[in-house]
């Protein structure tokens, strides 16, 4: 349950009184956002048993405290979900799962996308296939054949942090980053024993000063459809929507797939990156 304590304790400290209606009266905190005392009044449970659940001591709350809590934590919807999942688990010995495997169904949809640069990456980011277009458009100074071999296969988490070609592509990195950090925090509130999980966000957090103060505000929000302005080395700027699609059968991997505005000046930069030979 520590997990579930520092998510609350996070998420308290990004409120302040005036934020929840509370009076600020003006005086001197010692540390960010609202005290123990003023998010239990909030939620209307007792200071003693808020305590306990930040301090990972009580294993039994309710659904309609953790309702409460939510609503006093002022979380969204995917918030909530997090808030629950990390409610529910209990202490467990993390496992190193089995390489994840590319599901056919993920395979043959990547191949009917045609010309449309797609990629289809696993539950902690790894990419487990790609396209030729979606490669040399996201990562084409990475070994192709790479996702084809377990040991080698790219991480988007990783590339984007840590490595500096990644880095430049995207003209807004630190947007980029909040949103594959509030994935990593979606995914492990979902596998809280995934040690290969685990091991990803150790490396991040000794490697990269960025990607640990982007992880302390436990900020959830699993990958969805948004627009990125990107920065080419080959091709030059162009602005894509990366758009997500799960197999049915594969609810853990997602193949994301990069379009372009019709007609856009955009559209034309993909096509010449086509035709140039990657």
């Amino acid at each position: 349950m520590a997990v579930l304590g520092e998510f609350l304790r996070a998420r308290r400290s990004l409120l302040r009184p005036e934020d929840v209606g509370l009076p600020a009266l003006g005086e001197r905190r010692r540390v960010a956002g609202l005290r123990r005392e003023e998010l239990a009044q909030l939620a209307g449970v007792s200071v003693s048993y808020y305590t306990r659940l930040e301090q990972g001591q009580s294993v039994n709350a309710s659904g309609a405290i953790l309702d409460a809590l939510a609503g006093a934590l002022r979380l969204d919807e995917h918030e909530r979900e997090h808030l629950r999942e990390l409610a529910a688990h209990r202490p467990r010995t993390q496992r190193r799962p089995p390489p994840e495997r590319l599901d056919p169904l993920a395979r043959d949809l990547l191949r009917s996308l045609g010309d449309a640069p797609a990629l289809v990456l696993g539950r902690r980011s790894d990419v487990l296939a790609w396209n030729p277009l979606g490669h040399a458009l996201m990562a084409g100074h990475v070994d192709f054949t790479a996702p084809e071999r377990p040991a080698d296969r790219p991480n988007t988490a990783r590339m984007l942090f840590l490595d500096p070609h990644v880095r430049e592509l995207y003209a807004d990195w630190p947007r980029k980053a909040r949103a594959v950090v509030g994935n990593l925090r979606a995914v492990a509130g979902r596998h809280p024993g995934d040690a290969l999980l685990a091991s990803l966000v150790g490396e991040l957090t000794m490697k990269s000063p960025e990607f640990v103060a982007l992880w302390g505000d436990h900020r959830v929000k699993p990958c969805e459809a948004d627009s990125y302005d990107l920065r080419h080395p080959l091709v030059g700027p162009l602005t894509v929507a990366q758009q997500i699609l799960t197999p049915a059968r594969s609810p853990d991997q997602t193949v994301v797939v990069v379009t372009t505005a019709e007609g856009s000046a955009s559209e034309n930069t993909l096509k010449l990156l086509a035709r140039s030979g990657h």
